[in-house]
């Protein structure tokens, strides 16, 4: 066939001149008006681009429907197919589907850039499982999926916002056998309401959305015999699809395919981890082969096709007549590699291909190879079967060789079939490339009088763990086969199994690895000897459970009493107020169904318009060089290029900036000497984005290195060479009370601990974005995702040289930010204005992941080295820093975070206080702010100080907390009376007392000693930490205008980036109008519109950053609606006292006759002796850690948190526990690696993790203190968006006591300390909690049973 026909949203599609690299995502967006789907990391690792692909079988009449990542689908392979993105669910038009509706009412979408992907990973979660006959049919409004079921539907899936805990309700909420009573705040029924039933849930109706239209069916049915009949053809696009081996063969020899860029593909998956480093001109789509799509069952094994995917796979595994152990658990393990929308697209022959050719770290090919699985393959003419093992032993094979099949044995003959799978990845349900995986299948005989097991036969397969394929330890299987099963014959087992392990050179964690693979093999023999207790026997200890304010969480510990195979649960404790109504209200956020249904509208979603080019950076890969010559390969993408911009194509006039700010600046592009790996070299621009990415990467420089110092990455290159940026006296922090006098006082003490803090990267889902398009009279209007519109206005006019009122800058919404999109956002901006200017065409950039992850910077990384005194009572008289920042290679807002550092260390009463701060300069890319900036790390610096005082005076850690926790008094001395407000408004005491000072606390704190003392492989701990977090308000401006017809149009110069601001801002201008129309405020909130920023309309609108420009915002607009009250209240009164009445619309029309202005500016300036205060919150939580792999979980998670009186509690919930998550993520999971040039490593979602579904605690509670007393705040509110990210080093905290027990308990000194003292960094990830309890332990266990 010439053409490609397929179904878009019920809408038929028919493409000829197909060019054949074009992802189905690039087609939606680019040639569609759909915008749904986005684009997040084009690697499938995020799930923003998540579509339902339907296909239809014409003989059996059936529909199959499965999620998908469209990002990685290439459009060729479709023909035939439906795509359902989420608009094709519903929308403004036809009306929301119960999905959005459910999305929005349970308040799970913020910057909503993600909520596209999220719903349709959902809906195609309830496709399948309402289509399964098998299933009982559930009651109106639900769907057959169940409550387990429905927690995964999302697990592939990222959000950064959120913190998962409403997303999961709304998936929940379709499932049956749910207790609608145990979801969380929602705007369908208040909480505790025993009316909760689906009838008020918005409905869901079984087979509503038709995902395969008539028409394609008809054409489908109408051209099977066309289908039987075609042969091969070349085709001029490079698109091909042969039907039979003997054809792709003779198209592989053709001298057209030879001769180019071919790529053989059927899911396309590979792409996503290899990526493609030119373009292809030839694809030849291998699915057409009927030998490779075969299934063949028998009673020994089933033979599968390569081609099958990973997810059928499964399926036929599964099957309910031929399933069997083996089957049953290679399913499971299968089902945890990537995500369900890579497995239902990814062929199980293209994994095994990436294990034998790219030596990919496959679990499948691990996991086959122990069950003795083989392999047919056809090379040159003849067909070969080989075992699995021989297969990946072979050279890397080519396209000439071509794997046809996989035969996977049942062993269902065999009796006495002990068969186990394993793998440690940072994520439990997958989409993560396992640290080791393995496989074990033995043969055993029990002796007739001891009951004592042999081994007759055993194959032990690994994999992952820095070898070329997956491995069999002969080796161990020979010393294993024939022996009884004993202590000593385990360890003599695994002591050769460590020499046999090696990962290769450059392998991240070897020793942990190693580690790992012991863990596994004595995990699955030690059952096999009766004189060990099995690890994985988890003796529960029953405990009463925690409360907040006198019992709020009091329901039995799921986590505690039934492990971790539970359903995630919840509760929020939320004080309604209505004493400014709505403001207070818990209303669904503005725009939320928008963004479930893909409607809402982000700067990549802005149409092009005509003649619009791409750039995409290329950047050093040094981190000091001079750069002599930038050329291009000769290669396909190369051709692409239609020009390079950079530092000569600034105007004349304008200034090499990428930022300019207080503290310094730095340039945009390279001129002749690169400082830092990352930094700017120039921008390719091509046709389309994918060509530009393209073209980038085909960039060849000449670096030369003479007459050059080695760069400075390292704090410590940088205090040897003296290399820092000065903190203005203004800036820095103010030290307290008299080091000496502190330590004299002091009964003991600890001299130059150390503790390390990695950087953190934002991991924003819209990466940064921007479109430019040249206007008349030199002018440019620019439309970006940033956090500071007015700012990047500025820094284009100086780059271009130009007025700034040339330059107009237009922001509606921003798909995440936390402080990413702030500065570094300018660098983008600035080169799309420059590319702009010069080719007098429109230019759009929209950053790749791994281009976003290198240029952006992140989290500033800390060395800090502390001395503490105390007395022996733990509490401290004096405490000395030294802070070393590592701030990259310009200033940014760094001399801005040691301020916030020494804050937020302040939360504890030290005594005496002493700092020295060293701001270092360094040839790395800018650090700049990210959510909690300095304040997350100074939190945490002082919860290890306070630990290691409790360890080393061995008392509890929180009776330490809580004894240098801040009096009024003391506080006053340490913060100032400004900051310290009136005593009432110090709320930290009563919080921290809630939660770890009453009976409940006490029980749960000695059932997790009680658990620790039965349960040997693994531990549990349990940590209560406060906070404090100082924010400043700032001024602001703000418009209200009334419309002819009464609707309101508002404008303020905060962004929305999913914090909800437009929420609170129409709440509070419904609020500040009801003098007008007291009566119908609900009416007014529908009238009302916030509109994007836009840099000519409203000025001065400062940064949005803080955690408090939506108070701020909110102040203004009242402060602005006051002025709009004043004008229209006498109006109002005249009419009522002539007709006794008046509606909304007449009052407006009559004000609009009679000339009154119904426009009011305001521009906010707070009081200077109020501007800044202080936020309080704790967190109590508890984890548990797995002694053989490292692996944390958390088990629950208690949030206090002082908000005043909420301007909108549902808007702070999702602020708290999104921000929550989020810590979780810097403290256990995401390592921002570097190499040795600076360059970041951690460049992708393959090798950096955020947290997932299944990573957030398994209880998750969070309670809002209904503080009335802060006067001076707007409505009594406090700032959300920040404070509570530092609230996760409860989690880190626990964690330590739990790796204290393993260290207890097998009297390790592990890795840097004693049992008891010890450093931990951040973050501490799955290796880093191996290593501290000890990488050896499973060995000193065996010998001490010896």
């Amino acid at each position: 066939m010439e053409r490609l026909v397929f179904a878009l949203n019920g809408e038929r599609h028919e493409i000829s001149g197909l060019d054949p690299s074009m992802t189905l995502l690039e087609f939606i967006r680019t040639r569609t008006r759909f915008r749904g789907p986005k684009l997040g990391c084009g690697e499938g690792g995020c799930g923003a681009c998540v579509v339902l692909l339907s296909r239809y079988d014409p003989v059996a009449d059936q529909v199959n429907e499965s999620s998908a990542n469209s990002c990685l689908v290439l459009l060729g392979s479709i023909n035939h197919c439906s795509v359902t993105t989420t608009e094709g669910l519903g929308n403004t038009k036809n009306g929301y589907h119960a999905i959005h509706q459910r999305i929005a009412g349970f308040h799970a979408s913020q910057c909503g850039f993600c909520t596209p992907g999220m719903c349709m990973s959902l809906f195609s979660s309830l496709v399948n499982a309402d289509k399964d006959a098998n299933r009982p049919e559930p009651p109106n409004g639900f769907s057959k999926i169940t409550v387990s079921e429905a927690e995964k539907a999302i697990s592939g899936n990222l959000c950064r916002c959120t913190g998962y805990r409403p997303l999961i309700d709304t998936c929940k909420s379709f499932a049956a056998n749910v207790d609608l009573e145990d979801l969380g705040l929602n705007t369908f029924w208040k909480k505790g309401d025993k009316q909760a039933n689906v009838a008020k849930l918005p409905n869901y109706s079984v087979g509503a959305v038709c995902t395969f239209p008539e028409f394609l069916k008809s054409e489908i049915k109408s051209s099977i015999n066309t289908l039987k009949e075609h042969k091969l053809e070349i085709k001029e696009n490079g698109w091909h699809c042969p039907n039979t081996i003997d054809g792709l063969y003779a198209l592989l020899n053709s001298p057209s395919i030879s001769a180019s860029n071919v790529k053989l593909v059927v899911g396309n998956t590979s792409s996503g981890v290899y990526k493609d480093q030119d373009l292809c001109d030839k694809y030849i789509d291998l699915r057409g082969i009927p030998e490779l799509s075969m299934i063949k069952r028998s009673d020994d094994g089933v033979e599968i096709g390569s081609a099958v995917t990973i997810s059928r796979v499964i399926e036929i595994l599964r099957d309910d007549k031929k399933s069997t152990l083996v089957f049953n658990k290679l399913a499971d393990h299968m089902n945890k590699v990537a995500s369900q929308f890579v497995r239902n697209i990814a062929s199980i022959g293209g994994n095994l291909i990436l294990a034998q050719r790219n030596q990919f770290d496959s679990d499948i090919a691990t996991i086959l190879l122990a069950v003795g699985s083989s392999v047919t393959i056809h090379s040159g003419s003849e067909m070969v079967t080989l075992s699995l093992e021989e297969f990946l032993e072979k050279p890397p094979i080519g396209n000439q060789t071509l794997l046809l099949s996989i035969y996977i044995p049942s062993w269902a003959s065999y009796s006495n079939v002990l068969f186990e799978t394993y793998r440690a990845a940072p994520r439990p349900l997958g989409n993560a490339v396992a640290y080791v995986n393995s496989s074990f299948l033995a043969q055993t005989s029990p002796d007739k009088e001891t009951g004592e097991i042999f081994v007759d036969n055993i194959c032990l397969a690994f994999g992952a763990y820095g070898t070329e394929h997956a491995t069999r330890a002969r080796k161990v299987e020979d010393i294993l086969k024939g022996k009884k099963v004993t202590a000593s014959v385990i360890l003599e087992a695994l002591r050769l199994l460590r020499e046999m392990i090696v990962p290769r050179d450059g392998m991240s964690h070897p020793e942990y690895r190693v580690s790992l693979a012991v863990g596994f093999l004595f995990k699955y023999l030690s059952p096999l000897a009766k004189e060990l207790p099995q690890p994985e026997k988890h003796v529960n200890v029953e405990g009463t459970n925690g409360t907040i304010n006198g019992g709020k969480f009091d329901e039995p510990d799921k986590a505690l009493r039934h492990g971790h195979d539970v359903s995630i649960s919840s509760q929020q404790e939320i004080v309604l107020n209505s004493e400014y109504k709505p403001v207070g209200e818990p209303i669904q956020k503005a725009g939320a169904e928008l963004q479930a249904s893909g409607e809402a509208i982000y700067v990549d979603d802005i149409p092009s318009p005509n003649d619009c080019l791409y750039g995409a950076f290329v950047y050093s890969s040094k981190p000091l060089a001079h750069v002599k010559e930038i050329n291009f390969k000769s290669s396909l993408a190369s051709k692409k290029v239609i020009s390079y911009i950079s530092a000569k194509d600034i105007p004349k006039g304008g200034k090499n900036i990428g930022l300019e700010f207080m503290f310094g600046s730095e340039p945009l592009f390279v001129d002749s000497l690169a400082e830092y790996a990352g930094q700017p070299l120039g921008v390719v621009i091509a046709e389309t984005q994918r060509y530009a990415n393209m073209a980038a990467k085909q960039a060849v420089v000449d670096y030369s290195m003479d007459n050059l110092e080695p760069p400075i990455l390292t704090t410590e290159d940088a205090v040897q060479r003296e290399s820092y940026f000065q903190v203005p006296t203004m800036f820095y922090p103010k030290q307290v009370g008299d080091f000496a006098k502190g330590m004299a006082e002091a009964d003991q003490t600890i001299e130059s601990a150390e503790v390390n803090l990695a950087s953190q990267y934002h991991f924003y889902m819209e990466t940064q974005t921007v479109l430019a398009v040249p206007d008349e009279d030199n002018c440019m209007t620019v439309y970006t995702s940033t956090q500071c519109p007015e700012m990047a206005q500025s820094h284009i006019a100086m780059c271009l040289g130009i007025p700034f009122n040339n330059v107009r800058v237009i922001t509606r919404r921003v798909g995440g930010g936390f402080g990413g999109k702030g500065f570094r956002a300018f660098m983008v901006s600035n080169a799309c204005a420059v590319a702009a200017h010069k080719l007098r065409r429109p230019i759009r950039m929209y950053l790749d992941r791994k281009t976003d992850m290198i240029m952006m910077g992140g989290r500033h990384p800390m060395k800090v080295f502390y001395t503490v005194g105390f007395k022996s009572d733990g509490k401290v008289t004096v405490l000395h820093l030294d802070l070393r920042m590592n701030a990259g290679i310009s200033p940014d807002i760094s001399p801005l975070i040691p301020g916030a550092v020494i804050a937020a260390l302040k939360k504890y009463n030290w005594g005496n206080l002493s700092f020295d701060i060293k701001v270092c300069k360094t040839n790395n890319t800018s650090k700049t702010a990210m959510r909690g900036p300095g304040d997350v790390q100074g939190s945490f610096i002082a919860e290890a100080i306070i630990e290691h005082v409790a360890s080393v005076l061995s008392v509890d850690t929180n009776v330490v907390r809580r004894k240098n926790l801040h009096d009024h008094e003391s506080l006053r001395v340490f913060f100032g009376d400004q900051l310290a407000g009136e005593a009432p408004t110090y709320t930290l005491p009563s919080i921290f007392d809630s939660l770890a000072s009453t009976p409940s606390y006490e029980a749960r704190a000695d059932t997790v000693k009680k658990f620790n003392r039965v349960n040997k492989w693994k531990k549990r701990g349990i940590s209560c930490v406060p906070i404090t977090y100082k924010v400043s308000v700032r001024p602001t401006p703000g418009r209200i205008s009334v419309l002819n017809d009464g609707s309101i149009i508002v404008e303020v110069g905060g962004i929305e980036i999913g914090q909800g601001l437009w929420t609170k801002v129409k709440q509070m201008a419904s609020y500040s109008l009801k003098e007008l129309w007291e009566d119908e405020t609900e009416k007014l909130l529908e009238k009302i519109r916030v509109i994007q920023a836009d840099s000519f309309s409203l000025i001065q609108g400062g940064i949005t950053g803080g955690s408090t420009t939506s108070e701020s915002s909110c102040e203004a607009v009242r402060l602005a609606c006051s002025i709009l009250v004043e004008r229209l209240k006498p109006l109002k009164d005249k009419i009522l006292a002539e007709n006794g009445v008046i509606s909304w619309e007449a009052l407006i029309g009559q004000a609009a006759m009679q000339n009154v202005n119904l426009s009011a500016s305001s521009f906010w300036v707070p009081e200077q002796s109020t501007s800044a205060y202080i936020n309080y919150g704790a967190a109590l939580s508890e984890v548990e850690i797995d002694l053989l792999t490292g692996a944390t979980t958390i088990l629950r998670s208690d949030l206090m948190y002082d908000c005043g009186k909420s301007l909108n509690p549902a808007v702070d919930l999702g602020q708290v526990e999104g921000g929550f998550i989020q810590g979780v993520g810097f403290f256990m999971y995401e390592e921002f690696l570097t190499n040795s040039d600076g360059l970041a490593i951690s460049d992708s979602t393959w090798n950096y993790k955020i947290p997932t579904v299944d990573t957030i605690p398994k209880e998750f509670n969070v309670e809002f203190l209904n503080n009335p007393h802060n006067k001076n705040r707007v409505l009594s509110s406090k700032a959300s968006g920040e404070p509570p990210l530092l609230l996760a080093s409860s989690v880190h905290c626990a964690m330590r006591e739990a790796i204290r027990a393993a260290r207890t308990e097998f009297s390790s000194s592990g890795s840097g300390g004693s049992a008891l003292t010890f450093r931990m960094n951040v973050p501490t990830t799955m290796p880093m909690v191996k290593e501290l309890c000890g990488l050896d332990i499973v060995e000193k266990y065996l010998e001490s049973l010896a």
